[in-house]
């Protein structure tokens, strides 16, 4: 999934958007974001979130997959879920078509939330959701295909079968750093990672460029406040030239 992060910065907020891949240390990122203050929207959350039982996105799925894919109780079985997408593209494809309404829809309500109050967003399907258009700068964490291998066979206690099928369900890191503004490399150590993030935090709370700037509340805010002043003046004109 993707992060969107709400920065301050001196004229006020900047949208970035944070993404990665499955074991390439893009929630380890997100988390130093957290760390320095910056408010997170964790796109993987809101996918659980539109997932719950009784929800729009629930029963979309439950529909399509029927009703094995569930506990007990009636919520999801997420890992069984997880097996059967995995493995099968067109089964994929398909629970991303249902659900991305639902997801899109809860990140643009958890990002307007933060935009009215002035913060930065964090966004992991970044690409995949179209959402890439919204953010500047997009940050890419980056592994080589080694490492994300074994990282993650070793985090989840997986075959290399299986965590091969989750790497190659999701967009690959080398297309997602082509299409990055900042690419974060986390081969290495994470002392390597932390001093790199330094250099990203650095960046990304410089001053809004002027198109970011109008973009940001204070800008939208001060173009509402341009127009009641020029519609007040035009009828002032308009009421002075009537007199005449």
């Amino acid at each position: 999934m993707f992060n969107v992060l709400l920065c301050r910065t001196l004229r006020r907020m900047r949208i970035v958007g944070l993404t990665g891949g499955i074991s390439s240390g893009k929630s380890t990122v997100s988390n130093l974001f957290k760390a320095h203050d910056i408010p997170v929207v964790d796109a993987d959350l809101v996918a659980r979130d539109v997932l719950k039982k009784g929800t729009g996105g629930w029963k979309k799925v439950v529909s399509a997959f029927g009703q094995d894919i569930l506990h007990p109780d009636g919520e999801v079985d997420r890992p069984k879920l997880g097996q059967i997408v995995f493995s099968n593209p067109e089964k994929r494809q398909l629970l991303n078509r249902l659900l991305a309404p639902y997801i899109s829809s809860g990140i643009f309500w958890e990002i307007s939330q933060l935009w009215l109050k002035g913060f930065k967003l964090d966004v992991p399907l970044l690409f995949e959701a179209k959402m890439d258009r919204w953010t500047k700068p997009i940050i890419v964490v980056w592994v080589d295909p080694e490492t994300q291998l074994k990282r993650l066979m070793l985090r989840d206690s997986t075959s290399e079968d299986d965590a091969l099928n989750r790497i190659n369900a999701q967009m690959s890191l080398d297309l997602k750093r082509d299409k990055a503004d900042i690419v974060i490399d986390n081969t290495g150590s994470r002392e390597d990672l932390e001093e790199k993030f330094r250099s990203v935090l650095f960046e990304v709370k410089k001053p809004l460029t002027w198109t970011e700037f109008w973009l940001s509340r204070q800008g939208a805010s001060s173009a509402l406040v341009f127009i009641i002043i020029g519609v007040f003046m035009f009828r002032k004109v308009y009421n002075s030239s009537s007199k005449l």
